[in-house]
């Protein structure tokens, strides 16, 4: 499909969402689409943004708004990057490497998963441009410290080391389904995945997926479920600020760190040296009941100041969420699900739909909203309501 014809049927992230559950097996949807336990969290990510209703201003001469922004030296085009999602391969044949190639085209960063379907190198030589990787602190500190540098070999501008998922989280729409390790693929999910057809032939011609940076991590095993059993093992939950310093010291470029709600956690980053931090809860896909990203935005945002840059994830629907979070303290914001329900649509096309449906919509808020500039944009412009249980969380995020 051409891609004016894509924009035309597939007009914002909901309608890629409703198309990439017809596409995609239910068990390959619902590992990217769900979250930990009952959802409460992932459904919260959504829903505090809507509570956070926008006070525009009138006859401001904005024009047309100029959507760039400045993230470590690298002048990007629009402030919405594509977050770390693990075995995109399964959505669309190296699937990273095209969410990359669409990130970069649109002007934007791609942040590679530690649990891609290609390797660091594979990514570097296919999508040179700008690109972050995350990695784990794992039992094995050696295992880390090769991955921190092989990305630094391979080009990668930063290092996105995420806390949040030392234990991992229950998700149980994946049990459900038996996507778990080892798998428990029941009759039906079987007979699912051969009745979406386009999904099975893409797949039937993509090499074996996998972990792929961990290739002969268990003696030369590198099938998905050793290499998950594995990569599971090496998780350590005794994680510390002083691994964060160990890593520090050893990461020369900008040092980012993924998972972080409480602003004593963001004030303790800045004093080891950390240069950023993404406000985030995994995407409601660990601890169940934990706070919005949204919400423990601005806290996070002025207890660091400007020692260091503020991202967010989470709940990111529209362009006017992006609006929102801005005006909450985030220098740009980051995307996982979306860009995958893009990416199960048409490829490459579709992340590249995705970042532009998120230009648009950003761009047509911020003319309406009177700024021109994304340093225009700030909390005067989001109005308190009437008392209320929507207000309390306005009161709240605006305080």
């Amino acid at each position: 499909m051409d891609p004016e014809r894509l924009a035309r049927r597939y007009y914002n992230i909901e309608k890629l969402r409703r198309a990439a559950r017809r596409v995609l097996p239910k068990v390959v949807f619902d590992f990217a689409d769900g979250g930990a336990e009952d959802e409460i969290t992932l459904a919260r990510n959504e829903r505090d943004f809507d509570a956070l209703e926008i006070l525009p201003r009138m006859c401001t001469g904005a024009g047309i708004p100029d959507l760039t922004t400045n993230l470590f030296g690298r002048e990007l085009r629009v402030p919405v990057l594509i977050g770390p999602t693990g075995l995109s391969g399964i959505v669309w044949p190296r699937g990273e490497i095209a969410a990359a190639r669409a990130a970069q085209a649109a002007g934007t960063i791609y942040c590679q998963s530690h649990g891609s379907t290609c390797t660091i190198e594979e990514l570097a030589q296919a999508a040179p441009g700008p690109r972050w990787f995350q990695l784990f602190v794992y039992r094995d500190r050696g295992l880390t410290q090769s991955l921190a540098e092989r990305a630094e070999r391979a080009g990668c501008e930063a290092l996105v080391l995420t806390v949040d998922n030392q234990v991992l989280g229950q998700r149980e729409r994946d049990l459900a389904n038996g996507f778990a390790v080892p798998p428990r693929l029941g009759v039906r999910a079987v007979l699912d995945m051969a009745l979406h057809l386009p999904w099975l032939v893409r797949m039937r011609g993509a090499r074996r997926i996998g972990f792929a940076n961990y290739r002969g991590a268990v003696g030369g095993n590198e099938n998905i479920v050793s290499l998950a059993a594995y990569v599971a093992r090496m998780l350590d939950p005794e994680l510390s600020w002083r691994d964060v310093a160990w890593l520090r010291s050893i990461w020369r470029k900008p040092l980012i760190l993924k998972g972080i709600l409480h602003p004593e956690d963001a004030r303790i980053a800045a004093e080891h040296g950390v240069d950023g931090v993404i406000v985030s809860n995994h995407g409601g896909r660990q601890l169940d009941g934990a706070v919005s990203s949204i919400r423990a935005l601005p806290a996070v945002a002025e207890a660091v100041g400007d020692r260091m840059v503020v991202l967010v994830d989470g709940g990111i629907r529209r362009g006017v969420d992006v609006l929102r979070a801005l005006a909450l303290g985030a220098r740009a914001v980051l995307v996982g699900r979306p860009h995958w329900w893009g990416l199960a649509v048409a490829g490459e096309a579709g992340v590249a739909l995705v970042l532009d449906i998120f230009r648009r919509e950003l761009e047509r808020a911020m003319a309406l909203a009177g700024c021109a500039r994304l340093a225009e944009i700030d909390r005067r412009l989001l109005a308190i309501g009437p008392k209320g249980a929507a207000a309390s969380v306005r009161l709240r995020l605006a305080s």
